[in-house]
């Protein structure tokens, strides 16, 4: 349907589409990735074994932490420790709203359910939206067999509606409201029917083990259903909102993405695609040079530091388990090149005097390289120039931003990956309403991303040689 619905839009643009639709959360997102990259004959390592017997060269591989996180890499076909990474890292994580531990709640006849916060969100786009659950959830029917499964509901069931004007007549010169006692989404009328007796103390109800008591059990039977289980096999879950319009491409000419979570799963999604299709060509695997790698992290928007986050030992662990000893491990980080790439700030017609004059970068204008003397981005003069030949190398185009004096800079995952000793370049795509429930990018700029890492799997061995710095 979406080809066509878009039938002059580049088919990078389309697949964009597909992907954002089915990734709600970061456990889908990376679900959807494993799955691209089984697709392409990588083959899923779990980190309790011992690598050392499975590791080829030439072979492609991948790694999940948490159902959260996702590493990928590709092996020249003579590899050897001590051999460089060149690494995409990115995150799956966005702005939104969690169901809590226990969130039954009810009020002037309404069914309602107590979420938090996740993130900086734009948390007023979220008003009067149509919203959905999605997440994973724990189900076992003994005490044995337990899994966690992923969940989505395909349906409007959530919805946190604004006041009428009449009742506030000012809210169009100054709305304000409280996010804890303001913000609770509406899940239904509380019917006299569906008003259940507390459960007593000798119930099923009371074990710790049970979530029964925390949840209206209209939810509970929700996505129980979903996921053809009884409701008492739920014994744990993480759900989290999203909307359910789904991810389009707009504009007079196609030449929008309008979509939620374009912060970051549009970048995750290139990534991906860059890897998957080098893995897929046949000998496009270099005989030698650097190690390919992919990085999609989780928890980048409230600080990065969770055991799927950017200040884990992913990178470390995977440096080390590929140059085990201190001498290749040292080889390996010098000869390394980390690109973190998320989104960036695209000129606003209305709010154009946010943007420093000289640093305005536009949607489809290509990459922007990301730069801050105070290091909240890591691009300096070399990691910029070596990033600015892997785009020409594609025929690409190059962008700058720096912040205003008078405002703060933002950050992402470079800034602590750079303390590993790896250098680190800053890059974003262009993008309106960054961590709104629906953000804005060019669709255009997904293919130029693609090319991108693409060039940096291809060529940057060799063009790092020609460097002395």
């Amino acid at each position: 349907m979406t080809m066509m619905l878009y039938p002059n839009t580049p088919e990078a643009a389309k697949r964009l589409l597909t992907f954002l639709n089915a990734s709600p959360t970061p456990f889908h997102a990376v679900h959807n990735a494993s799955v691209r990259l089984e697709s392409a004959g990588f083959r899923k390592l779990r980190e309790a074994e011992n690598w050392e017997p499975i590791l080829k060269g030439g072979g492609k591989y991948y790694f999940v932490r948490n159902q959260a996180a996702l590493i990928a890499f590709t092996l020249p076909q003579r590899w050897k420790q001590g051999a460089g990474l060149s690494i995409v890292a990115t995150h799956v994580d966005s702005p939104n709203l969690r169901v809590r531990p226990v969130s039954k709640k009810s009020k002037a006849g309404y069914l309602q359910v107590g979420v938090e916060t996740y993130g900086g969100g734009i948390w007023h786009s979220w008003l009067d939206r149509d919203l959905s659950l999605a997440g994973r959830v724990i189900v076992g029917n003994n005490a044995s067999n337990f899994t966690s499964k992923l969940v989505k509901i395909d349906r409007p069931i959530l919805r946190i509606p604004t006041l009428a004007i009449h009742l506030d007549r000012n809210v169009n010169e100054s709305f304000k409201f409280n996010q804890e006692s303001e913000f609770v989404p509406v899940l239904g009328l509380a019917a006299a029917s569906l008003n259940k007796p507390a459960a007593s103390n000798t119930d099923e109800g009371t074990k710790a083990s049970s979530i029964q008591k925390n949840h209206h059990s209209e939810l509970l039977a929700l996505v129980a259903g979903e996921l053809s289980v009884a409701p008492e096999e739920i014994h744990d879950f993480e759900l989290a909102l999203y909307d359910t319009q789904p991810s389009v491409l707009g504009g007079i000419n196609n030449e929008f993405v309008f979509s939620p979570r374009l912060d970051n799963l549009y970048s995750s999604f290139c990534a991906v695609d860059a890897l998957a299709s080098l893995g897929e060509t046949e000998n496009a695997l270099p005989l030698e040079g650097n190690v390919n790698v992919i990085s999609l992290f989780n928890h980048e928007e409230i600080g990065s530091v969770s055991m799927s986050g950017a200040e884990s030992n992913l990178i470390p662990s995977l440096l080390s388990r590929l140059s085990p000893t201190s001498e290749t491990l040292a080889e390996s980080i010098a000869k390394s090149f980390l690109v973190s790439c998320d989104m960036g700030h695209a000129i606003h017609p209305n709010y154009a005097s946010k943007h420093e004059e000289n640093h305005a970068p536009v949607i489809n204008g290509g990459v922007i390289i990301k730069t801050n003397a105070k290091q909240r981005y890591t691009s300096d003069a070399v990691t910029t120039f070596l990033l600015k030949q892997l785009i020409e190398k594609k025929g690409g185009k190059v962008q700058e931003f720096e912040v205003r004096n008078d405002m703060a800079c933002g950050s992402t995952v470079g800034p602590h990956l750079s303390t590993i000793g790896l250098r680190v370049v800053d890059i974003g795509m262009g993008m309106l309403s960054m961590h709104s429930i629906r953000e804005t990018a060019g669709s255009d700029d997904v293919q130029s991303a693609i090319d991108l890492f693409t060039s940096l799997f291809e060529g940057f061995a060799p063009l790092d040689a020609q460097l002395s710095a």
